[in-house]
Protein backbone atom coordinates (compact mmCIF):
# COMPACT_ATOMS: atom_id res chain seq x y z
CA UNK A 1 0.00 0.00 0.00
CA UNK A 2 1.76 3.31 -0.96
CA UNK A 3 1.69 7.09 1.13
CA UNK A 4 -0.99 9.47 0.32
CA UNK A 5 1.41 12.03 -1.51
CA UNK A 6 0.30 9.97 -5.00
CA UNK A 7 -3.25 9.83 -5.35
CA UNK A 8 -3.88 7.95 -8.91
CA UNK A 9 -0.88 5.50 -7.31
CA UNK A 10 -2.89 5.58 -3.89
CA UNK A 11 -6.00 4.37 -5.82
CA UNK A 12 -4.26 1.65 -7.76
CA UNK A 13 -2.24 0.18 -4.41
CA UNK A 14 -5.71 0.19 -3.29
CA UNK A 15 -7.07 -1.70 -5.87
CA UNK A 16 -4.12 -3.97 -6.40
CA UNK A 17 -4.06 -4.61 -2.22
CA UNK A 18 -7.99 -5.57 -2.35
CA UNK A 19 -9.16 -5.24 1.20
CA UNK A 20 -6.02 -4.73 2.69
CA UNK A 21 -7.88 -1.82 4.86
CA UNK A 22 -10.70 -3.47 5.63
CA UNK A 23 -9.00 -6.34 6.80
CA UNK A 24 -7.16 -4.48 9.32
CA UNK A 25 -10.01 -3.12 10.40
CA UNK A 26 -12.13 -5.94 10.34
CA UNK A 27 -9.33 -8.23 12.33
CA UNK A 28 -8.20 -5.92 14.58
CA UNK A 29 -9.84 -7.99 17.81
CA UNK A 30 -7.79 -11.34 16.59
CA UNK A 31 -4.39 -9.10 16.64
CA UNK A 32 -4.87 -7.76 19.89
CA UNK A 33 -3.95 -11.72 20.73
CA UNK A 34 -5.48 -14.33 22.89
CA UNK A 35 -3.83 -16.53 25.65
CA UNK A 36 -0.46 -15.49 27.77
CA UNK A 37 2.48 -16.59 25.82
CA UNK A 38 6.73 -16.44 26.33
CA UNK A 39 9.24 -16.95 23.84
CA UNK A 40 11.57 -17.78 26.87
CA UNK A 41 13.86 -21.23 26.30
CA UNK A 42 16.23 -22.91 28.57
CA UNK A 43 20.07 -22.29 28.43
CA UNK A 44 21.58 -25.07 26.66
CA UNK A 45 24.64 -25.20 29.54
CA UNK A 46 27.15 -25.65 26.68
CA UNK A 47 29.68 -22.77 25.92
CA UNK A 48 29.53 -21.22 22.88
CA UNK A 49 33.14 -21.97 21.48
CA UNK A 50 31.90 -25.79 21.48
CA UNK A 51 29.17 -24.84 18.41
CA UNK A 52 29.58 -25.97 15.30
CA UNK A 53 31.68 -23.49 12.44
CA UNK A 54 28.71 -24.02 9.57
CA UNK A 55 26.69 -21.70 8.82
CA UNK A 56 24.33 -21.57 5.99
CA UNK A 57 26.23 -22.74 3.67
CA UNK A 58 29.79 -20.84 4.42
CA UNK A 59 32.27 -21.32 6.53
CA UNK A 60 32.35 -18.81 9.53
CA UNK A 61 36.18 -18.30 11.24
CA UNK A 62 34.80 -17.31 14.89
CA UNK A 63 31.70 -18.18 16.99
CA UNK A 64 30.00 -14.90 16.55
CA UNK A 65 29.03 -12.93 20.02
CA UNK A 66 25.57 -13.84 21.47
CA UNK A 67 23.87 -11.26 23.08
CA UNK A 68 21.19 -12.98 25.64
CA UNK A 69 17.87 -11.69 27.03
CA UNK A 70 18.79 -8.49 28.80
CA UNK A 71 15.20 -7.70 30.18
CA UNK A 72 12.85 -6.35 30.97
CA UNK A 73 10.72 -9.11 29.92
CA UNK A 74 7.94 -8.14 27.69
CA UNK A 75 4.46 -9.87 28.27
CA UNK A 76 2.87 -11.25 25.05
CA UNK A 77 0.09 -12.81 23.81
CA UNK A 78 -0.78 -15.24 20.95
CA UNK A 79 -1.85 -13.73 17.76
CA UNK A 80 -1.99 -17.21 16.49
CA UNK A 81 0.04 -20.46 15.70
CA UNK A 82 1.67 -21.64 12.17
CA UNK A 83 1.12 -24.60 10.75
CA UNK A 84 5.03 -25.86 12.61
CA UNK A 85 3.57 -25.24 15.89
CA UNK A 86 5.47 -21.95 16.36
CA UNK A 87 3.45 -18.56 17.47
CA UNK A 88 3.29 -14.93 16.70
CA UNK A 89 3.10 -13.27 19.59
CA UNK A 90 1.86 -9.54 19.98
CA UNK A 91 2.59 -6.84 22.96
CA UNK A 92 2.51 -3.18 23.87
CA UNK A 93 5.94 -1.55 23.77
CA UNK A 94 6.46 1.50 24.93
CA UNK A 95 9.82 3.19 23.84
CA UNK A 96 12.29 4.50 25.99
CA UNK A 97 13.83 6.91 23.76
CA UNK A 98 11.26 7.99 21.57
CA UNK A 99 8.46 7.89 24.39
CA UNK A 100 5.73 6.06 21.89
CA UNK A 101 3.68 3.40 22.74
CA UNK A 102 2.67 0.68 20.02
CA UNK A 103 2.23 -2.70 19.10
CA UNK A 104 4.78 -4.98 17.59
CA UNK A 105 4.28 -8.54 16.33
CA UNK A 106 6.86 -11.38 16.70
CA UNK A 107 7.54 -14.50 15.43
CA UNK A 108 10.73 -16.60 16.27
CA UNK A 109 11.18 -20.19 14.00
CA UNK A 110 11.82 -23.56 15.09
CA UNK A 111 14.98 -23.49 15.69
CA UNK A 112 15.06 -20.98 18.67
CA UNK A 113 13.67 -23.61 20.60
CA UNK A 114 15.78 -26.28 19.54
CA UNK A 115 18.22 -27.24 22.52
CA UNK A 116 20.97 -27.22 19.57
CA UNK A 117 20.73 -23.69 19.38
CA UNK A 118 19.88 -22.55 22.67
CA UNK A 119 23.64 -20.84 23.23
CA UNK A 120 23.37 -18.63 19.68
CA UNK A 121 22.02 -15.77 18.77
CA UNK A 122 19.81 -15.72 16.17
CA UNK A 123 19.23 -12.94 13.03
CA UNK A 124 16.37 -10.01 13.37
CA UNK A 125 14.37 -9.13 10.18
CA UNK A 126 12.56 -6.04 10.99
CA UNK A 127 9.22 -6.40 8.97
CA UNK A 128 7.58 -2.95 8.13
CA UNK A 129 4.19 -2.68 5.83
CA UNK A 130 3.02 -0.29 3.27
CA UNK A 131 0.27 2.26 3.80
CA UNK A 132 -0.78 3.51 7.27
CA UNK A 133 0.60 0.80 8.61
CA UNK A 134 -1.59 1.50 11.98
CA UNK A 135 -3.33 -0.10 13.67
CA UNK A 136 -1.81 -3.32 12.97
CA UNK A 137 1.24 -5.00 10.55
CA UNK A 138 -0.40 -7.21 7.47
CA UNK A 139 2.92 -9.52 7.46
CA UNK A 140 1.44 -10.97 10.60
CA UNK A 141 -1.80 -11.80 9.02
CA UNK A 142 -2.42 -15.21 8.23
CA UNK A 143 -3.73 -14.83 4.74
CA UNK A 144 -0.17 -13.35 3.81
CA UNK A 145 1.97 -15.62 6.21
CA UNK A 146 4.90 -14.25 6.13
CA UNK A 147 6.43 -15.97 8.97
CA UNK A 148 5.41 -19.11 7.37
CA UNK A 149 6.98 -18.17 4.02
CA UNK A 150 10.51 -17.43 6.34
CA UNK A 151 10.22 -20.89 7.76
CA UNK A 152 9.69 -22.97 4.46
CA UNK A 153 12.84 -21.10 2.95
CA UNK A 154 14.72 -22.18 5.52
CA UNK A 155 13.95 -25.73 5.10
CA UNK A 156 14.58 -25.06 1.17
CA UNK A 157 18.06 -23.73 1.91
CA UNK A 158 16.47 -20.20 1.09
CA UNK A 159 16.90 -18.16 3.84
CA UNK A 160 17.93 -17.70 7.66
CA UNK A 161 15.74 -18.52 10.65
CA UNK A 162 15.46 -14.90 11.19
CA UNK A 163 13.40 -13.80 13.99
CA UNK A 164 10.79 -11.70 12.57
CA UNK A 165 9.94 -8.76 14.53
CA UNK A 166 6.66 -6.71 12.91
CA UNK A 167 5.99 -3.00 14.55
CA UNK A 168 3.11 -0.87 13.27
CA UNK A 169 4.45 1.89 11.20
CA UNK A 170 2.76 4.93 11.90
CA UNK A 171 1.07 6.24 15.70
CA UNK A 172 -2.37 6.70 13.72
CA UNK A 173 -3.84 6.44 10.59
CA UNK A 174 -4.12 10.14 9.86
CA UNK A 175 -0.36 11.15 8.36
CA UNK A 176 2.80 9.23 7.04
CA UNK A 177 5.57 9.73 9.55
CA UNK A 178 8.37 8.92 7.00
CA UNK A 179 9.51 6.59 9.83
CA UNK A 180 11.24 9.51 11.37
CA UNK A 181 11.54 11.76 13.72
CA UNK A 182 10.04 15.03 12.16
CA UNK A 183 9.65 17.93 14.58
CA UNK A 184 7.03 18.58 17.08
CA UNK A 185 5.54 15.05 16.17
CA UNK A 186 5.99 11.64 17.57
CA UNK A 187 9.85 10.31 16.91
CA UNK A 188 8.68 7.06 14.76
CA UNK A 189 12.57 6.74 13.70
CA UNK A 190 13.85 6.20 16.84
CA UNK A 191 10.78 3.72 17.56
CA UNK A 192 11.61 1.90 14.87
CA UNK A 193 15.55 1.94 14.82
CA UNK A 194 16.19 2.60 18.58
CA UNK A 195 13.59 1.24 20.73
CA UNK A 196 12.47 -1.42 18.97
CA UNK A 197 15.64 -3.42 18.54
CA UNK A 198 15.91 -2.58 22.34
CA UNK A 199 12.86 -4.33 23.08
CA UNK A 200 14.24 -7.65 20.88
CA UNK A 201 17.42 -7.55 22.70
CA UNK A 202 15.85 -7.66 26.10
CA UNK A 203 13.25 -10.50 25.24
CA UNK A 204 15.33 -12.83 22.66
CA UNK A 205 18.98 -14.36 21.98
CA UNK A 206 20.52 -11.82 19.28
CA UNK A 207 24.32 -10.95 17.92
CA UNK A 208 25.72 -8.17 18.90
CA UNK A 209 27.37 -7.49 15.44
CA UNK A 210 25.20 -5.52 12.85
CA UNK A 211 25.47 -8.49 10.54
CA UNK A 212 22.29 -10.11 12.24
CA UNK A 213 20.14 -7.32 11.91
CA UNK A 214 18.28 -6.31 8.35
CA UNK A 215 14.80 -4.65 7.66
CA UNK A 216 12.31 -5.74 5.13
CA UNK A 217 9.75 -3.58 3.74
CA UNK A 218 7.16 -3.17 1.27
CA UNK A 219 5.57 0.67 -0.41
CA UNK A 220 5.84 3.29 2.83
CA UNK A 221 8.03 0.20 4.48
CA UNK A 222 10.39 -0.32 1.99
CA UNK A 223 10.99 3.23 2.09
CA UNK A 224 11.45 3.19 5.85
CA UNK A 225 13.70 0.63 5.75
CA UNK A 226 15.75 1.64 3.41
CA UNK A 227 16.12 4.91 4.85
CA UNK A 228 16.74 3.27 8.74
CA UNK A 229 20.24 1.16 7.13
CA UNK A 230 21.60 4.10 5.04
CA UNK A 231 21.03 6.29 7.92
CA UNK A 232 22.54 3.53 10.81
CA UNK A 233 24.74 1.90 8.78
CA UNK A 234 26.59 0.81 12.42
CA UNK A 235 23.40 -1.28 13.29
CA UNK A 236 22.10 -2.46 10.34
CA UNK A 237 23.31 -4.17 7.37
CA UNK A 238 20.90 -5.18 4.83
CA UNK A 239 17.02 -4.48 3.41
CA UNK A 240 14.83 -5.92 1.13
CA UNK A 241 13.22 -2.70 -0.27
CA UNK A 242 9.76 -3.79 -2.11
CA UNK A 243 8.07 -1.01 -4.41
CA UNK A 244 9.85 1.36 -2.39
CA UNK A 245 9.15 5.09 -2.09
CA UNK A 246 12.67 6.52 -2.45
CA UNK A 247 12.23 10.24 -0.84
CA UNK A 248 10.50 11.39 2.13
CA UNK A 249 7.51 13.23 1.52
CA UNK A 250 5.19 13.86 4.34
CA UNK A 251 3.33 16.80 4.66
CA UNK A 252 4.48 17.21 8.31
CA UNK A 253 7.89 17.99 7.18
CA UNK A 254 6.55 21.72 6.36
CA UNK A 255 9.38 23.86 7.87
CA UNK A 256 11.79 21.20 8.72
CA UNK A 257 13.75 20.85 5.51
CA UNK A 258 17.36 20.28 7.03
CA UNK A 259 15.65 17.43 9.01
CA UNK A 260 13.89 16.14 6.02
CA UNK A 261 17.12 15.80 3.97
CA UNK A 262 19.04 13.98 6.74
CA UNK A 263 16.08 11.19 6.41
CA UNK A 264 16.58 11.06 2.64
CA UNK A 265 17.38 7.89 0.95
CA UNK A 266 19.60 9.81 -1.89
CA UNK A 267 21.39 11.90 0.21
CA UNK A 268 22.37 9.38 2.53
CA UNK A 269 23.35 6.62 0.07
CA UNK A 270 25.64 9.51 -1.94
CA UNK A 271 27.17 10.16 1.44
CA UNK A 272 27.87 6.40 2.40
CA UNK A 273 28.95 5.94 -1.40
CA UNK A 274 31.85 8.14 -0.50
CA UNK A 275 33.55 6.08 2.00
CA UNK A 276 35.43 2.95 1.85
CA UNK A 277 34.61 0.52 0.36
CA UNK A 278 35.20 -1.76 3.77
CA UNK A 279 33.18 -4.79 5.05
CA UNK A 280 32.28 -2.62 8.12
CA UNK A 281 30.99 0.44 5.88
CA UNK A 282 29.06 -1.95 3.27
CA UNK A 283 25.53 -2.02 3.00
CA UNK A 284 23.24 -4.16 0.88
CA UNK A 285 19.82 -3.44 -0.32
CA UNK A 286 17.71 -5.39 -2.20
CA UNK A 287 15.21 -3.70 -4.23
CA UNK A 288 12.18 -5.44 -5.78
CA UNK A 289 9.47 -3.98 -8.31
CA UNK A 290 6.91 -6.16 -10.62
CA UNK A 291 7.35 -5.88 -14.12
CA UNK A 292 3.50 -3.82 -13.81
CA UNK A 293 4.82 -1.24 -11.65
CA UNK A 294 6.84 0.19 -14.39
CA UNK A 295 7.14 4.27 -13.41
CA UNK A 296 8.32 2.66 -10.26
CA UNK A 297 10.88 0.49 -11.85
CA UNK A 298 12.28 3.14 -13.72
CA UNK A 299 12.72 5.16 -10.64
CA UNK A 300 14.69 2.74 -8.74
CA UNK A 301 16.60 1.58 -11.77
CA UNK A 302 17.83 5.10 -11.76
CA UNK A 303 18.23 5.40 -7.72
CA UNK A 304 20.32 2.45 -8.43
CA UNK A 305 22.29 3.63 -11.35
CA UNK A 306 23.64 7.23 -9.50
CA UNK A 307 23.83 5.18 -5.79
CA UNK A 308 25.14 2.04 -6.08
CA UNK A 309 29.11 2.79 -5.03
CA UNK A 310 31.79 2.13 -3.23
CA UNK A 311 30.12 0.27 0.34
CA UNK A 312 26.78 0.51 -0.89
CA UNK A 313 26.09 -2.87 -2.60
CA UNK A 314 22.02 -3.61 -4.62
CA UNK A 315 20.29 -5.66 -6.33
CA UNK A 316 17.34 -5.60 -8.37
CA UNK A 317 14.61 -8.46 -8.30
CA UNK A 318 11.98 -8.17 -11.19
CA UNK A 319 8.93 -10.14 -10.39
CA UNK A 320 7.18 -11.05 -13.58
CA UNK A 321 3.25 -9.82 -13.71
CA UNK A 322 4.45 -8.89 -10.31
CA UNK A 323 1.90 -5.78 -9.18
CA UNK A 324 2.09 -3.41 -5.79
CA UNK A 325 1.16 -6.19 -3.67
CA UNK A 326 2.56 -8.34 -0.99
CA UNK A 327 2.29 -11.46 -2.74
CA UNK A 328 4.07 -10.25 -5.67
CA UNK A 329 6.93 -9.36 -3.29
CA UNK A 330 6.35 -12.47 -1.68
CA UNK A 331 7.60 -14.36 -5.00
CA UNK A 332 10.16 -12.30 -5.57
CA UNK A 333 11.70 -13.08 -2.00
CA UNK A 334 10.90 -16.74 -3.04
CA UNK A 335 12.99 -16.14 -6.43
CA UNK A 336 16.15 -14.61 -4.94
CA UNK A 337 15.92 -11.95 -2.45
CA UNK A 338 15.83 -13.64 0.10
CA UNK A 339 18.45 -16.14 -0.50
CA UNK A 340 20.93 -13.05 -1.58
CA UNK A 341 19.86 -11.14 1.76
CA UNK A 342 20.71 -13.80 4.13
CA UNK A 343 23.91 -15.01 2.22
CA UNK A 344 25.11 -11.23 3.77
CA UNK A 345 23.73 -11.91 7.15
CA UNK A 346 24.83 -13.92 10.24
CA UNK A 347 22.86 -16.87 11.09
CA UNK A 348 22.42 -19.02 14.44
CA UNK A 349 25.42 -21.54 15.20
CA UNK A 350 24.47 -24.98 16.74
CA UNK A 351 26.37 -26.71 19.09
CA UNK A 352 27.12 -30.03 18.39
CA UNK A 353 25.95 -32.65 19.99
CA UNK A 354 25.41 -36.55 19.80
CA UNK A 355 22.57 -36.34 18.25
CA UNK A 356 23.51 -34.19 15.24
CA UNK A 357 27.07 -35.92 14.83
CA UNK A 358 25.62 -39.55 14.41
Amino acid sequence: MTRRRRPTRTLAALVALGSTLALVAGCASSDEGGDPFSFDTPRGGRHPQQASQQQHGRDTPTVPETVFPTGPKASFTVQRELDDGTRIGVTELRGGKSGFTGRVWVWAPKQYFDPAYAETGFPVLIALPGGRGYPTNYWAREDIDFPGHISRWVDEGKGLPFIVVMPVLNPDAKFYYDGSDIPGHPKMGSWLTEDVPDFVRANFRTFTSRDGWAFMGSSSGGFVGLKSVLQRPDRFKAVIASGPDLVPDSPLWKGHEKERQANNPERLAAALGRKRDTPGNQVFLAFQVGTKEVGLKKKVQAFMRDYTKGPVKTRLQVVQDGEHNPDSYMRGMDEGSMAWLSAHLQGPVPVQTPDSTS
